[in-house]
């Protein structure tokens, strides 16, 4: 079988310390993953913006 193409890409992202205790904080409240946070963040304004691609109903995963 074909090995399958990961959907996420990582990458490093420095942040200075306050800005990071305030991330985790917001994370926490929200119950998400520090990196959750950002993700929907990031989504967020890519979508605000006009920036994101709307999915097709079938590229959608069930």
């Amino acid at each position: 079988m074909a090995k399958k193409e990961s959907t996420t890409k990582s990458f490093v992202l420095r942040i200075d310390a306050e800005t990071m205790d305030a991330l985790e904080k917001w994370a926490a409240d929200e119950f998400r993953s520090t990196n959750g946070q950002l993700q929907w963040i990031i989504a967020e304004a890519l979508k605000k913006n006009g920036r994101l691609k709307k999915k097709k109903k079938s590229d959608e995963v069930n």
